[in-house]
């Protein structure tokens, strides 16, 4: 029952939690299958990561006296089906490679809105312990969807070799500006 914004957070951590659990079930599958070594290595990297967000959202979920589990992330079932589409493909590696990145961005874009969310309200609350902990994770998302986008516009995309295919002018490269880290906690007067 949503009937406080404690309970709406409440509500959001078990969805997170949720959706965590299931991506550390595909990361291995997308990490088998990239054959670009450096993406290879972000989706281990990530998986070890997303370990510690499971841990992290139990522990918040303690904080609000609640338990984790109870929920299903349906957002997250369903672009881990879309990855599963690429996951079953076959192609040029360098294109797999492209499309394990835009599959794998989608996810670290619902993420980052998810915790995003969840540290508008934790601060709401005044929740100063909770909104340290998820922006912990939100600022690795953030740094997880950079890296993918480094990767892409580095190193996959070119490799697609797709001027040469074409024989049209090579694609102007995506100038990626860093983001910067999620602020911190206001506190409440």
């Amino acid at each position: 029952m949503l009937d406080s914004l404690k309970s709406l957070l409440d509500e959001q951590i078990k969805d997170l939690y949720n959706a965590e659990n299931q991506l550390l079930k595909a990361l291995p599958k997308m990490a088998k299958k990239a054959s670009n070594e450096k993406l290879r290595v972000a989706f281990e990297g990530h998986l070890e990561e997303t370990r510690e967000h499971v841990e992290r959202l139990a522990n918040v979920a303690t904080m609000l006296e609640s338990k984790p589990g109870g929920k299903v992330c349906k957002a997250m079932q369903g672009l881990i089906e879309e990855g599963k589409e690429v996951l079953e493909q076959d192609g040029e590696d360098a294109v797999v490679d492209a499309a394990l990145i835009a599959a794998a961005q989608r996810v670290e874009h619902y993420e980052i809105a998810a915790y995003t969310s969840a540290c508008s309200m934790a601060q709401q609350l005044g929740a100063t312990k909770i909104v340290k902990v998820l922006l912990e994770t939100l600022n690795e998302e953030r740094a997880a969807d950079d890296k993918l986008g480094d990767i892409s516009s580095g190193e996959v995309l070119p490799a697609t070799d797709f001027a040469a295919d074409n024989g049209a002018e090579a694609p102007v490269k995506e100038q990626r500006t860093p983001r910067r880290e999620a602020p911190a906690p206001k506190r409440r007067s």
